[in-house]
């Protein structure tokens, strides 16, 4: 009953939030609570602790990565800029606004994480405050750390 019930007479009986021919499926939703307060992001079910995202866009963890939805380059542009580059909007409040990710540099674009690792991956081209472009990638492990790598 891998540890979380009983055996009696070749069934397991569970012990509380657990359930399962083996006990194996934990009731307990903590792990799919996503950083809104919704179990799943509200875009999928929590099956024994684990999301099942409903909602094809949406992956990870907790349902809340979207490769396609807009936004999480742009959401992420000013704070890459002034963490890699000194500069842009935030320049004044980076220190204050901006330290919600891990930042990498790498020297080429070709250094950058490719898709096909385990953790979705968004890789972003921006324009910076002087008509530049600048390349990074912003990704989310399964400890919900964003990590970020950016171009030199």
């Amino acid at each position: 009953c891998t540890g979380n019930g009983i055996c009696k007479c070749r069934v397991c009986e569970c012990f509380p939030n657990f359930t399962g021919s083996a006990c194996d499926c934990s009731l307990d939703t903590s792990p799919c609570m996503a950083s809104n307060g919704q179990i799943c992001n509200g875009r999928g079910t929590c099956e024994c602790g684990t999301c099942n995202c409903t909602d094809p866009k949406f992956q990870g963890p907790t349902c809340e990565m979207c490769q396609t939805c807009l936004g999480v380059c742009a959401e992420h542009k000013d704070c890459v800029q002034c963490r890699a580059f000194e500069k842009g909007e935030k320049k004044e409040t980076c220190s204050q606004e901006c330290m919600h990710f891990n930042m990498t540099r790498v020297e080429s674009r070709d250094k950058l994480p490719q898709p096909g690792q385990p953790d979705p991956l968004s890789h972003c081209k921006e324009k910076d405050v002087d008509d530049c472009w600048f390349y990074f990638t912003y990704s989310v492990n399964s400890n919900g750390e964003a990590n970020v790598h950016v171009v030199e």
